[in-house]
């Protein structure tokens, strides 16, 4: 392996760990703020370091010194299984992060005639790791409520085990329609695909192609991910937190930690396979290379939008009554950030200035092209993101008997019909 292939291998993994561990705070702040948007409340928003709170972020960082200082609790009824009690929070959170290591952030990389892929497991056969890797998911459950010798533990487990059981068929067979369809298990090649149109004007994404199948993925997703609707783990009837209940500290931290992950792989597998990637609509990546000018434009026009009206929100974000005598530094906090930002504005519109007179074979070209699409990946990302914490936060939870009838008895029958149909075009029809 050449010196080039591992600083890209090794870049690819630092940003896919970034992406995956450095979004847990940040989505455990989203949760907090659409929560409250949604109940029509503030959220989290006086914790500051140093007079800094950064729209309440601050306080999900508390939230983690908090749980790594906090004295660890055995109870002292398990007497056996020790070692896998302690194990089980774990397995639930790196089952979650190895599914998010195939994810590509980027097309692929060409650089001094060698081709590099933006994975952090450069493999060809993501959705197969995807698919086997996210299931181990549930054996640390299984695990936490198990050994946790607590009899409402057990069943919040069990109910969490048979609802997957019952939404990892319909999930699957919807892999397999869009596996029939895009001819391939590389998430790669997927992305690619969705970079074409359809009828000449719309975008060839994987939810106008397959409908009913992203339907059954987002819908089974949800379950995979145990969020609301579809969190049987916890029972109000029992009044605990499901196979959580008797764990504390770090051991908690990592089921809540494996919790958000989970979501935000889920979140990248859905825009992988269904809303394009990486990809901006009706262009590809030679599209962008070919107006390569156009596109240096293009960012320097939105850059300055974009922070202007960030600026404008943090302002209104961090204003307080006239009748209060402190601001509590807001008033310093949004100076030095305006400062910030404007500087770093000016920054990129300096940068995408030398870009405009790069020709599109360069490998500053490349370069930028790249952090564009990791750029449209994480926008893609945090959008789904917010579209599962809105869910959580508007509709009610299903009772068990339902999720399983809606697995059982609605989403795998219409999982097979899809397949069929599916088979029908793509074989028969061509």
């Amino acid at each position: 392996m050449s010196t080039l292939a591992i600083v890209v291998t090794l870049g690819s993994i630092v940003l896919a760990a970034l992406l995956a561990l450095l979004m847990i705070p940040v989505l455990v702040w989203l949760e907090r703020r659409v929560a409250g948007l949604i109940q029509d409340r503030l959220g989290p928003n006086r914790t500051n370091v140093g007079g800094f709170r950064l729209g309440g972020v601050v306080q999900s960082f508390a939230d983690v010194v908090k749980l790594v200082f906090k004295e660890e609790y055995y109870p002292s009824h398990i007497k056996s299984g020790k070692l896998l009690f302690t194990l089980a929070p774990t397995i639930m959170f790196v089952s979650a992060l190895l599914a998010f290591m195939t994810i590509p952030f980027a097309d692929n990389v060409n650089i001094a005639g060698e081709s590099f892929r933006v994975q952090a497991l450069p493999v060809d056969y993501g959705v197969l790791w995807f698919m086997a890797i996210s299931s181990i998911g549930v054996i640390g459950i299984l695990f936490g409520g198990w050994l946790s010798h607590n009899k409402y533990s057990l069943l919040g487990a069990q109910r969490a085990g048979s609802q997957l059981l019952g939404f990892e068929l319909p999930l699957g067979l919807s892999v397999i329609a869009m596996v029939i369809t895009y001819e391939s298990v590389d998430f790669n090649v997927m992305v690619d695909y969705q970079s074409g149109v359809l009828f000449g004007f719309l975008p060839a994404w994987g939810v106008l192609i397959q409908p009913l199948a992203a339907l059954i993925f987002i819908i089974t997703m949800f379950a995979e991910t145990n969020r609301a609707p579809f969190n049987v783990v916890e029972g109000e009837s029992e009044i605990i937190a499901g196979h959580m209940t008797e764990f504390s500290a770090m051991k908690f931290a990592m089921y809540f930690m494996g919790e958000y992950i989970a979501m935000n792989t889920a979140s990248a597998v859905i825009i992988t396979m269904f809303f394009g990637g990486y990809q901006l609509p009706w262009l590809s990546t030679q599209d962008l290379f070919s107006n390569f000018s156009s596109v240096v434009v293009a960012i320097m026009v939105v850059m300055p939008i974009v922070i202007f009206f960030l600026i404008k929100w943090m302002k209104k974000n961090n204003s307080v009554r006239a009748t209060l005598s402190s601001d509590g530094g807001r008033a310093f906090e949004t100076k030095v950030l305006t400062i910030v930002l404007i500087s770093m504005t000016a920054l990129i519109e300096l940068i995408c200035l030398y870009l405009f007179t790069q020709s599109s074979d360069s490998l500053s070209a490349t370069i930028t092209i790249t952090l564009l699409q990791i750029a449209i990946f994480v926008f893609k990302l945090m959008v789904f993101n917010i579209f599962f914490i809105i869910v959580r936060w508007t509709l009610p939870r299903f009772r068990y008997d339902q999720i399983q009838t809606l697995g059982w008895n609605y989403l795998l029958p219409l999982s097979l019909a899809n397949i069929i149909i599916t088979a029908i075009v793509v074989v028969g029809v061509n």
